[in-house]
């Protein structure tokens, strides 16, 4: 007989969620990270040595960090602790330093010493328990999200190897989801759910690597589930389906931090789109930095500052296109305003390309550091006072708008500096008919410096 269930309470009672539940005790049931794992590899060498050196596990939530630590930890036979640096501080580190020196003098035992989020620590609280990895006190692992070059001290970062765990394969996800469906004892075994393969896969897409997330969201379904059929343990089978996954997973958002390393990442793959002239890909990353929340400002500053860098003057159209999409964001705002970011990706993207602008502003820089303040040549300078003009400022000047097609022949740069070129336009867009003008202009240039020799003589 069944017993029906109010809408507020959950059919599943378990001490903790499902997501702990089902963390693997042993590499039997750890899912993925086969390139660290696997026979012969790094960590699976280090279990079998019992050696564990400090580590910096670095990967996307939910890819069994915090599980590979436990683990490992339980492979040495060492007193495991587990610190997370959102929640403590450097009182918490003496008394975990204490507590690592009394055992390894009254027992022999090391201590594992677990930092969550290490990257949340600043200099001062690395610094607070670096003398002890130095002094192998206990053995350090450290988990991150967050590049660890960035935000890992590199006194620390040098006294620890750093592993990179991968996001988790569909077919992990899968292998991880169904053991939770089936398994009777820590996952939703005893109440005969059935998860046909659509739902599945909307889960393992809604996951999007991340096993906790999924393994949360599997949870709700259940919950739902269970609900609508007033279902209990030993019955009848009940249907997820993939309407109950969505619903479940209706607030996931994608995985994104405006100050970490997946922001550089996303920004990296768009800018690199638009400057191979591929539209799709430019739109792709455009929304999926939206979609995760980046502001949508930041992204028209890089638009604006890709329209000088990677086109130039091959397009001078570009920059207006970009400042453009700017006051339209600033006008409309969100979600109108985004086809107006659109527009200016796949105008951007579409552009002739060219970085003479940025490789004339490298080359002007790197002369102007080598050869310093170089004086301007007297013919160029401004004879502002009587003074000026008596000590030869402005003589010599020739005024272009007086002169044969408004060309004259004069150096415009430092002695020290002349012909030198800076500016190279490609043959790509306008800065073709760049190329073309300039190429004509000396031309007249020569040929009236030779027709004036041959006059001379």
């Amino acid at each position: 007989m069944t017993t029906a269930l109010s809408k507020t309470q959950s059919p599943l009672s378990p001490s903790s969620p499902l997501a702990e539940r089902m963390r693997p005790r042993t590499l039997d049931g750890f899912a993925g990270q086969e390139t660290l794992l696997g026979p012969g590899k790094m960590l699976r060498t280090v279990m079998e040595s019992r050696a564990l050196p400090s580590l910096i596990l670095w990967g996307p939530p939910g890819t069994g960090k915090t599980t590979l630590a436990r683990i490992l930890a339980e492979s040495t036979g060492a007193n495991f602790v587990h610190f997370s640096a959102v929640l403590s501080g450097v009182k918490e580190v003496r008394q975990i330093v204490d507590q690592a020196e009394h055992l390894r003098q009254t027992e022999n035992k090391p201590t594992i010493f677990f930092i969550d989020e290490i990257h949340r620590f600043n200099k001062s609280q690395q610094d607070a328990f670096l003398p002890h990895v130095e002094s192998g006190l206990f053995t350090l692992i450290g988990a991150t999200t967050e590049n660890p070059s960035f935000h890992v001290t590199a006194p620390l970062l040098s006294r620890c190897r750093v592993l990179v765990l991968q996001a988790l394969a569909r077919e992990h996800l899968q292998t991880i989801f169904r053991r939770a469906l089936t398994d009777p004892e820590q996952g939703l075994g005893l109440y005969n759910l059935h998860c046909p393969d659509e739902a599945l896969d909307q889960l393992i897409t809604l996951a999007d690597g991340d096993a906790r997330m999924g393994l949360n969201i599997l949870e709700i379904a259940a919950t739902l589930t269970l609900h609508r059929f007033h279902h209990t343990p030993d019955t009848e089978s009940a249907t997820i389906t993939a309407d109950d996954i969505s619903e479940a997973g209706q607030h996931k958002s994608l995985r994104y931090d405006k100050d970490g390393e997946e922001h550089y990442n996303l920004i990296s793959a768009l800018h690199k789109s638009l400057r191979d002239s591929d539209p799709d890909g430019a739109l792709y990353w455009l929304y999926r930095m939206l979609d995760a929340g980046e502001e949508p400002l930041y992204i028209c500053r890089r638009l604006i500052r890709f329209a000088s860098e990677d086109v130039g003057v091959a397009d001078p159209l570009a920059l207006s296109q970009t400042m453009s999409c700017q006051q339209a964001f600033q006008t409309l705002g969100l979600p109108e305003g985004t086809l107006a970011l659109a527009q200016a990706v796949v105008y951007l993207a579409t552009a002739p390309k060219s970085n003479g602008l940025y490789a004339a502003e490298a080359e002007v820089r790197q002369s102007i550091a080598r050869t310093g303040s170089l004086p301007v040549p007297m013919h160029l300078r401004n004879a502002a006072t009587k003074l000026m003009k008596n000590l030869g400022y402005g003589k010599g000047y020739q005024y272009a708008h007086d002169k044969e097609q408004g060309l004259v022949e004069q150096n415009h740069l430092p002695p020290e500096l002349a012909g030198r070129s800076f500016y190279s336009p490609t043959t790509r867009g306008y800065e073709a008919v760049i190329k073309e003008r300039l190429g004509k202009w000396r031309q007249i240039l020569q040929q009236r410096k030779k027709d004036h020799d041959t006059s001379k003589k």
